[in-house]
């Protein structure tokens, strides 16, 4: 069926979304991206691969699902992949350029702010980018009527992320991405020729794409696969930190402590851009009508194929 199909990715010409968009062609199904540029895809060094052209590339403003739509009726499913870990695109550019010291000064910035969500501009705070753009795209997908038949549902795809980054960056980036989660359950469970996935990928990670990404990935993957071969009884760092967040829960709290999420950093691997192209590429495939929910990085490497009796694939 993958010569009727096609997937719009919102997005599509950044660092995941291009990911997707490579995927998507190598499954031999049709990939339209939505940017605020409508440009193709184009590595640091400033060229653009062979494949972005078998990709149609078209502007459109992710926060103004009017100005997209109309690609929607023949679509067979959507890929949402826009997100952002602290306001601002001076740390994306960062990673991309491998400056270090821009990334240090925006992530300070960050975390000196009382509230990311008091923003200047309301059109690129969290919750707009984070959570509300996600939501439009899918009531917009629901409210669209298909163009074409199908026996099976049409799936929307939302890049959600591993509960891993906290304290680093302001919990209203997870909170945002959770809330986004709950609000497409709620809109698509009424609708049965519709399926929700989530993806939560860790750290992504690219070594010429986004170098700066490599030292961190390393070190974390080393931390994965050491507490993967402790023998369970014996304490970790991993262990004393999710008993210290269990004694400091509070019940009015959404999320659990960050020393949760530090345990999490140091447990759950991270993983390349490439497979979470893969990843989303299989979850909006059609025929893959089984795949709904949560996908965390243990479900995403199942999804790849990878053994669960692998050392690399346990951790």
């Amino acid at each position: 069926m993958s010569a009727l199909q096609k997937v719009v990715v919102i997005g599509g010409n950044g660092f995941v979304g291009s990911a997707v968009c490579k995927a998507i062609l190598a499954k031999g199904i049709k990939v339209t991206s939505v940017s605020s540029s409508g440009k193709p895809f184009t590595t640091p060094k400033g060229y653009s691969p062979a494949w972005t052209s078998n990709v149609d590339w078209q502007k459109g403003d992710a926060l103004d699902p009017d100005s997209y739509a109309h690609h929607l009726p023949d679509a067979t499913a959507v890929v949402h992949t826009l997100g952002t870990l602290i306001e601002g695109a001076k740390y994306k550019e960062a990673l991309k350029e491998g400056n270090l010291a821009s990334l240090i000064s925006s992530l300070a910035s960050a975390l000196g702010s009382s509230n990311p969500l008091d923003a200047a501009d309301t059109k690129t705070s969290y919750a707009t980018l984070n959570r509300d753009s996600v939501l439009r795209a899918c009531e917009t997908y629901i409210s669209t009527k298909p163009s074409i038949s199908l026996n099976k549902p049409r799936a929307f795809v939302h890049v959600s992320a591993e509960d891993i980054f906290r304290p680093w960056i302001p919990t209203n980036y997870i909170e945002m991405k959770r809330e986004a989660e709950l609000g497409i359950n709620e809109m698509v469970s009424g609708h049965p020729d519709l399926r929700a996935v989530h993806i939560r990928p860790s750290l992504i990670y690219h070594p010429h794409y986004r170098p700066l990404t490599s030292p961190l990935a390393a070190a974390l993957d080393i931390s994965s696969v050491l507490h993967s071969k402790i023998p369970e009884g014996i304490p970790t760092p991993s262990g004393l930190l999710r008993a210290i967040a269990s004694m400091s829960r509070s019940p009015s709290s959404p999320l659990p402590p960050a020393f949760d999420a530090i345990a999490n950093a140091l447990t759950i691997p991270p993983i390349h851009v490439d497979h979470v192209g893969k990843t989303i590429a299989t979850a909006a495939d059609v025929e893959r009508d089984d795949i709904r929910g949560v996908y965390g990085v243990r479900e995403m490497r199942e999804l790849m194929g990878w053994r669960s009796d692998s050392p690399v694939y346990s951790h």
